[in-house]
């Protein structure tokens, strides 16, 4: 393959602020197929590959690779700003809007698979619905229909005003292995368990706050750009649920 071609892939992905990796890493994410798919596909082979791989590879990146201040955590530092975008992957999340108990449950739905989207209700038509004729929407069947809808419609809403008013800390990293803990300043959507994974990439703006050691994350200075690390996902989610029954259980001893 050209280095041509790769430093199209590459300028490609810079297009869609993504993180930019070398062009010998690029050419090793490729499919070893002869003649290779056309340009679009390769940039979508490549984008998937870099969203699930480990940033601390040294392979990953042109040297010197783009990491944070190595006096970024330091706690004497009262405030301070990021100089240049970084890539990072994420470590840790915790919703510190919930209670060690609601994060069992919460955790225990991702492990089996289910989105944590809130309870939700579904409601089938029955055959007496099929039957009533002539309803036009004044019966006792409509009205029973309307009054669960408004029963059920209260929990979901408090349930997505609770998601909107969270807050979450996370543990970040960049490609030189360096661990930086950060917290939500502002809400930001796509931040919260079980929808952001773990090795899920992200880049950190330049001019985005640092007090205190902490990185202060808001929708302007931080972008979640998607994918994971399956097997560090599987393990967090196995550790931190055995982790949290640990301290539930002994808060309830104590």
């Amino acid at each position: 393959m050209s280095a041509d071609l790769a430093a199209q892939i590459r300028a490609s992905l810079q297009s869609q602020g993504l993180p930019t990796p070398s062009l010998a890493w690029i050419q090793s994410a490729l499919p070893n197929r002869n003649p290779l798919p056309p340009l679009p596909a390769l940039v979508a082979t490549v984008k998937t590959r870099l969203l699930a791989a480990d940033i601390t590879n040294p392979a990953l990146f042109e040297a010197p690779g783009p990491a944070f201040p190595p006096n970024l955590c330091n706690p004497e530092v009262k405030e301070t700003k990021l100089p240049r975008d970084v890539p990072v992957q994420v470590l840790d999340i915790d919703n510190l809007s919930k209670s060690k108990w609601e994060q069992v449950e919460e955790l225990e739905a991702i492990a089996r698979g289910e989105q944590t989207r809130g309870r939700e209700i579904i409601r089938l038509p029955t055959g007496n619905e099929d039957g009533e004729e002539g309803d036009d929407g004044g019966g006792p069947g409509s009205a029973a229909q309307q009054g669960s809808s408004g029963r059920d419609t209260a929990p979901n809403a408090g349930i997505a005003s609770a998601a909107r008013s969270a807050t979450h800390r996370l543990v970040l990293q960049d490609c030189r292995g360096q661990k930086a803990h950060a917290l939500e300043l502002k809400r930001i959507d796509r931040i919260g368990v079980g929808s952001l994974n773990i090795g899920e990439k992200m880049v950190i703006k330049r001019g985005a706050t640092v007090a205190r050691g902490v990185l202060l994350l808001e929708p302007a200075t931080c972008v979640v750009l998607g994918g994971k690390v399956e097997a560090w996902q599987k393990a967090w989610v196995d550790g931190r649920l055995a982790r949290l029954r640990e301290a539930v259980g002994a808060d309830v001893r104590g």
